[in-house]
């Protein structure tokens, strides 16, 4: 009768079962190395067991039904033969125990499966043992050497574990998955055994948690792996921890001694990066790409947190952002590297930022007590530069060429940044200037220029040639004679050969009278003047073919008109 046998190791509940205590013969043939616990009367054990006649004839075993055995020592809900010779037992441990009749089923035996005085031989494993006085037992492995935060009631954490029964059966395992386990703590996600087992762990820290069964899955057990009243072992890695309240936080922060400037919402910034997850994992790193993450700021184009952290910062700062995962990629994570509900932890160093409303920054470092001419528009000025980012990073130097730099100002030469920290410079004066992407190569760069870099140029101004407006090649300084045809007709004869009329041009040019177009030789400057005047293309110039320039600008908007 298998139904019957389910509960022969229980008390007797039919009249004539009040066993006399005697001696049992107990044979201790596999002992575990370790044995920190011993069955105590009171506790609770679980245990398989096969019981035989003296003869060696099986007649039950709780293998064959696929269940082990239940019960509370010494409280005379045990055959009282078991009762005694199951003290002392170790989880692991088995053993052969001996029961007289007496302390079985006595003279009148149990149906007709145990004869009266019959006496028992039971080969007991013990599986579990606890007791309603237990508590959650936690033993720390291994820790972190820095705990600057440790896990409180309301907190989110992330954490792998292995899991088996006391005997070292695995039940469960998050490595087998691939994935951490994450819940709420003290808000009855977890069993309550691990939710206490749990408190106090840094991130980093390992631990072993033991857990009774009353502060774990009870009677019920869980699924086909947890079987009912089982103590449960977990060892505990805490990969993670957040608080869902929690702000985003700054810390490490190295400021560099200048900081004229603090980044805000609608700058766009150029940023080193070293991402890692709170047990320092790196999930990414623009270090490795040899590239800066570049955004918008306070805008939406990044995590909030981010968004936020970014805020605030000096040029050439480094700071450490913690972003807890509502600030980052949430629940959802982010593809196969960033983890649902991860905590990040960003090492940020910030290389540059500028408003797209931001123009050129001039510092004048050095200027001549005397300074009677500065540059301008459409002036040629040859200058010494050195051209760096601004973290220092050296990109080009007019020390690297044999000559000078050279350009007109206004000709579409240089950048437009240069270009407008050029002008209104006296010659030997020194200067830099800060221009901005939008005025220097955009969000593409140049060869050697990253994209959206601002610049920072060191100028010297060594020398100025006032220039001409476009489209001349000759204006007059002073006002031109009134005579024009005259003064230039050196000799007087009518006629005015190109020899004489380069003449007469540089003599006006000598004397400060007049200046002709810089960066251009001057005997072509000359020949095309001529040619202009030239008319008739007969090789001199009479008084009817001269005009000035400004007389045939005249003319012919008159004409457009």
């Amino acid at each position: 009768n298998i139904r019957f046998w389910s509960f022969v190791l229980l008390a007797c509940t039919y009249v004539g079962c009040n066993p006399t205590i005697g001696d049992v013969v107990v044979d201790r043939y596999s002992i575990p190395i370790l044995c920190p616990r011993e069955v105590k009367s009171g506790d609770y054990v679980r245990y398989h067991y096969n019981v035989t006649f003296q003869d060696g004839k099986t007649f039950d075993s709780s293998y064959e039904r696929g269940a082990a055995s239940v019960g509370q020592t010494g409280q005379g809900r045990l055959i009282a033969g078991i009762d005694k010779g199951i003290l002392g037992m170790c989880v692991n441990e088995k053993r052969k125990v001996t029961v007289p009749p007496h302390l079985a089923y006595g003279s009148l035996g149990a149906g007709d499966v145990v004869p009266p005085d019959s006496t028992l031989v039971f080969d007991l494993m013990l599986l579990d043992m606890w007791n309603k006085a237990d508590l959650v037992v936690t033993e720390t492995v291994s820790s972190p050497r820095d705990c600057k935060r440790s896990v409180k009631r309301t907190d989110f954490v992330r954490y792998h574990f292995n899991g088996t029964l006391l005997d070292g059966t695995p039940f469960d395992s998050s490595y087998n998955k691939g994935q951490t386990h994450d819940s709420l703590v003290g808000e009855g996600w977890l069993i309550k055994g691990m939710d206490e087992g749990i408190l106090g762990m840094c991130v980093g820290e390992t631990r072993n948690i033991i857990i009774p069964p009353f502060l774990a899955y009870g009677e019920k057990g869980s699924g086909k792996e947890i079987p009912s009243q089982a103590t449960l072992v977990f060892n505990v890695l805490l990969a993670d921890l957040h608080n869902p309240k929690d702000d985003i936080t700054v810390e490490n922060q190295v400021v560099p001694e200048a900081c004229a400037r603090k980044s805000v919402a609608g700058d766009y910034m150029r940023y080193h990066y070293n991402g890692t997850f709170l047990n320092g994992v790196t999930f990414d790193t623009s270090y490795q790409r040899n590239n800066t993450y570049n955004t918008y700021i306070g805008m939406g184009y990044v995590i909030s947190g981010m968004d936020k952290g970014l805020q605030g910062v000096c040029i050439g700062e480094r700071r450490r952002v913690t972003l807890p995962p509502h600030m980052a990629y949430g629940e959802q994570g982010a593809g196969k590297d960033i983890p649902g509900s991860a905590v990040l932890v960003f090492d940020i160093h910030v290389i540059d930022f500028h408003n797209p409303k931001d123009s050129v920054e001039v510092h004048v470092t050095h200027k001549p007590e005397v300074c009677n001419l500065t540059s301008d528009v459409d002036d040629l000025i040859h200058y010494h530069y050195n051209c760096s980012l601004l973290d220092g990073t050296r990109l080009f130097s007019s020390s690297d060429y044999d000559n000078l730099q050279d350009t007109v100002l206004g000709a579409d030469k240089v950048i437009d940044g240069l270009d407008e920290g050029l002008r209104g410079m006296c010659v030997g004066e020194r200067r830099t200037v800060i221009i901005p992407p939008h005025l220097g190569h955009g969000e593409k760069g140049a060869t050697g220029v990253p994209g959206s870099a601002v610049l920072h140029f060191e100028l010297e101004l060594m020398d100025l040639q006032k220039g001409v407006p476009e489209g001349y090649l000759f204006v007059w300084v002073e006002d031109a004679p009134l005579e024009l045809f005259q003064a230039m007709d050196i000799n007087q004869n009518g006629e005015v050969p190109i020899e004489e009329f380069g003449e007469f041009i540089m003599l006006q040019v000598a004397e400060g009278k007049g200046r002709m177009k810089p960066g251009v030789d001057p005997e072509e400057i000359i020949a095309d003047m001529f040619r202009n005047q030239d008319r008739n293309k007969d090789g001199v110039i009479v008084a009817e073919e001269l005009k000035l320039k400004v007389e045939e600008d005249k003319e012919r908007m008159h004409e457009e008109l």
